[in-house]
Formats: structure tokens, C-alpha cells, sequence
């Protein structure tokens, strides 16, 4: 693991120190769920809580829709909305349909959607992660700051799942 934030090749700037970031956070989470067997990744710790395996799809499901918005310049279709809806939004829905499949089934879809950010990060100047837009309420935000949170989301819902391994500990 390198812990410095530093440039990388293939891509221009602080791109390059975005994506050593996102790197960083997401090799950390992978260690910290290298060993979850099914039984682990559907595990609900207590009512209303999300499984381990809703939060890894939901951290997919965060990475998918910043491409869409900063990539794109668009918000879901119907289709993209249909197949994310319950790793976006958690809670009931994600812990009926986010259940059943093995560690696999989710890194898959981590490295997928990282792999398309990747791509499209790597074809862009860093000019453009400053390019600002208008969200519908007027507020400012730029592409820097959105990937910035795709990173904070990460880490976030990284706690959460090392705080639902302890839980699964404690309840074995």
C-alpha cells in the first residue's frame, strides 16, 4: 500500500492526486473485507441497519452515478435508475433486494465501476475538475468537489462496515 498522495501516470495533474486518493481509500476497503463470506456480507446487525453487501453496492452505485453527472453532464435514464435504485437509496428496499451473493458478485461490481472512472478520468484535462455547474437548487459545485465526495462517501460507509464486523464479531 503507498500512503502518498502523489501523481499518476496516464493521467494529468491533480486528476493524478484524485485518483491516487480514490486508490488509496479503495485498497483499504478491499483489505477490509478480503475475508467476508456470504453469510457475513448479508448480516444485519439490527432492524433498519444495511448489510455490508447494500453498502458495497451502494458505494458502486455512488461511483456509477458521479460518472453519469460529471462524465455525462446528465442524471440517470429510467434503466440506470431501475438497476441502482436500491444500493442508492438503502434501507428496506436494499436489505429485501442486496442479499444471497458471494464477495465476488461485489467486487466485480466495485472494480467495474472504478475501471470506467478510471477510463474516463484519464481522458480528461485538469482544467476540468474545476468546471463548475448549478445544481436545480442554485448551489455551486465543481467536478473536483464531486469526486472528492465519492471518496468521503467511501470512507464513510467504510466505517460503517468495519462497525458491522465488530457487531458480527460479537454476535458469533
Amino acid at each position: 500500500m503507498d500512503y502518498r498522495i502523489r501523481q499518476r501516470d496516464g493521467f494529468q495533474g491533480k486528476i493524478g492526486e484524485l485518483v491516487s486518493m480514490l486508490e488509496y481509500s479503495r485498497e483499504v476497503l478491499l483489505n477490509d473485507i478480503k475475508d467476508l463470506d456470504q453469510t457475513d456480507i448479508d448480516f444485519i446487525p439490527f432492524e433498519d441497519a444495511n448489510s455490508i453487501g447494500s453498502l458495497l453496492m451502494h458505494i458502486a452505485s455512488i461511483d456509477f452515478v458521479h460518472q453519469v453527472i460529471t462524465f455525462e453532464k446528465r442524471d440517470l435514464n429510467e434503466n440506470e435508475y431501475s438497476r441502482w435504485e436500491s444500493a442508492l437509496f438503502l434501507g428496506e428496499k436494499a436489505r429485501d433486494e442486496i442479499k444471497n451473493r458471494p464477495l465476488n458478485y461485489y467486487l466485480d461490481i466495485l472494480f467495474e465501476t472504478r475501471e470506467r472512472t478510471l477510463t474516463l478520468l484519464s481522458s480528461k484535462n485538469e482544467e476540468w475538475l474545476y468546471e463548475e455547474n448549478i445544481w436545480d437548487n442554485g448551489v455551486s459545485h465543481n467536478n473536483f468537489w464531486l469526486w472528492f465526495h465519492v471518496m468521503e462517501d467511501e470512507i464513510n460507509h467504510r466505517g460503517q462496515i468495519r462497525l458491522i464486523k465488530r457487531m458480527l464479531l460479537n454476535s458469533k
